[in-house]
Parts: structure tokens; C-alpha cells; sequence
């Protein structure tokens, strides 16, 4: 590190990211084990099968960048 550079805590740039992706996440499954308990989704529907994908893609497109654009600004 030069002299312009200031290092963040933990507690200030990943424990944010991992509170939002861990309990989020965690809420997120359980969700999608309820839809799947209820049988609320059918994945042999073409519908049913989009959605689905849709709100895993989502979850993980969302966290990817998340992350990568945290570890761009602590890094670069």
C-alpha cells in the first residue's frame, strides 16, 4: 500500500455483503423449498421452468457483481 491508499475494515465492506448474501440467501432457499413442499411449481410447465431460472439467475447475477464490484474498489 502507498500513502494514498487507506485500508477499510472488515466490519465496513465485506460483512455487509456477506449479511445481504448469507441471511438473504438463506431466506431465498427456504422460500424455494416451501414453493417446492406446496407444490406451487411445476417444472415440467415452459413458464414454471423460466421463472424458476429467472430468480436463480437473479440471486446469483446480483451477488456476482456485488462482489465483483467490492473487490474492484478494495483492490484497484
Amino acid at each position: 500500500m502507498n500513502e494514498t491508499t487507506i485500508a477499510l475494515p472488515f466490519l465496513r465492506t465485506w460483512a455487509p455483503f456477506l449479511y445481504l448474501y448469507g441471511v438473504g440467501g438463506i431466506i431465498f432457499f427456504i422460500g424455494m423449498f416451501i414453493i417446492f413442499k406446496a407444490k406451487s411449481i411445476n417444472l415440467s410447465l415452459k413458464k414454471h421452468r423460466q421463472w424458476f431460472a429467472i430468480l436463480f439467475f437473479g440471486y446469483f447475477y446480483y451477488l456476482g457483481m456485488h462482489f465483483f464490484l467490492t473487490y474492484a474498489a478494495l483492490n484497484w
